[in-house]
């Protein structure tokens, strides 16, 4: 049974930081592209940040290049998100994704609140 769950997710104030993690199980983690999606609030949900299986290509949304880094450790089977620098506008639900071929997983989300 495949399992991704997320965690780190919290309230900090703007400016700060948090560091997302998505523990997998029951799956080849290596074998998948990994990404982080967020849903603000009456928002539609968006791609944060990709990673190849193999770690070596990454992809941002405009949003957040330079503040947020995505980053794997397969042996590990865990999936990051540092997030710096946060706003207020980053608020949202933030899930992550595995992917492979047409195959598709999601975590139940974690969520992240930037506020003072």
């Amino acid at each position: 049974q495949v399992s991704l769950v997320e965690s780190g997710g919290g309230l900090v104030q703007p400016g700060g930081s948090l560091r997302l993690s998505c523990a997998t199980s029951g799956l080849t983690f290596s074998m998948y592209a990994m990404s982080w999606y967020r849903q603000g609030p009456g928002k539609e949900r968006e791609l944060v940040a990709v990673i190849r299986s193999t770690g070596d290509m990454t992809n941002y949304a405009d949003s957040v290049k330079g503040r947020f880094t995505i980053s794997r450790d397969n042996a590990k089977k865990t999936l990051y998100l540092q997030m710096n620098s946060l706003k207020p506008e980053d608020t949202a639900v933030y899930s992550c994704n595995a992917r492979w071929s047409t195959v598709n997983y999601w975590g139940q989300g974690t969520q992240v609140t930037v506020s003072s």
